[in-house]
């Protein structure tokens, strides 16, 4: 997300953020269902998955909208503890991505669904390095994946995505493996929902919300 000194200047980069839009401009219907995909499970265990799309404010607050999700906190991925930190990750150099750890019920919702989400409304997966207003290696799309079965779904939902011609440009995104995640700092945690009257949250992250609704609407909740 940008610093910025005055409501002018955030507004400013706004109308500009409007024209690069965040999420996948063309995706009017939802993204074909992944054709390889993780099976429900009855085993009352919490899940996680790791996904990195630009500002986790967005990422963050899509996920908190869907169906099975228990929890989502923004932190950051990819790079080591002692850089697992916001002045240091906006740098650049860090390694890390902003990236959301995504809690689920897998007997109510699978890793599939959530990549579905993920490709459809939570970001633009063509765009390298960067989401809308936001550049640098921090805002890079990624999948994180915590074991085999998340890595098989994952390369396999991009293929099918790519073999689909589901976007207009290539897809950028990495599947690499999940080294840590490191939990941001408690002003970034929820942040959309304590701003959601900020230019910026305006313009970039609440049009995300509203899709999922539009797109999902067997998998959107309301808070």
């Amino acid at each position: 997300m940008l610093r910025v000194s005055t409501d002018a200047i955030i507004a400013m980069l706004g109308m500009v953020a409007a024209f690069a839009v965040i999420m996948p401009s063309h995706a009017a219907t939802p993204l074909p269902a992944p054709s390889v995909d993780a099976p429900l499970s009855n085993v009352k265990s919490v899940q996680t998955a790791v996904f990195a799309g630009g500002c986790f404010w967005g990422v963050e607050a899509v996920f908190k909208h869907v169906k099975g999700v228990t929890q989502a906190v923004s932190g950051y991925s990819g790079g080591n503890a002692e850089t697992a930190n916001y002045d240091a990750v906006s740098s650049g150099r860090t390694g890390h991505a902003e990236a959301v750890r995504v809690s689920y019920d897998p007997s109510r919702i699978s890793y599939g669904q959530l990549l579905r989400v993920f490709f459809s409304v939570a970001h633009d997966p063509t765009e390298l390095n960067r989401q809308g207003p936001d550049i640098g290696t921090q805002y890079r799309s990624a999948i994180f994946f915590d074991n085999e079965e998340q890595k098989r779904v994952a390369e396999a939902y991009v293929a099918q995505l790519h073999g689909a011609r589901a976007f207009p440009r290539a897809i950028v995104t990495k599947v690499t493996p999940l080294r840590a995640f490191y939990e941001a700092e408690d002003y970034h945690q929820d942040y959309l929902a304590h701003h959601p009257d900020q230019p910026y949250i305006v313009i970039n992250d609440l049009p995300k919300i509203a899709n999922l609704q539009r797109q999902f609407p067997a998998l959107y909740v309301g808070k």
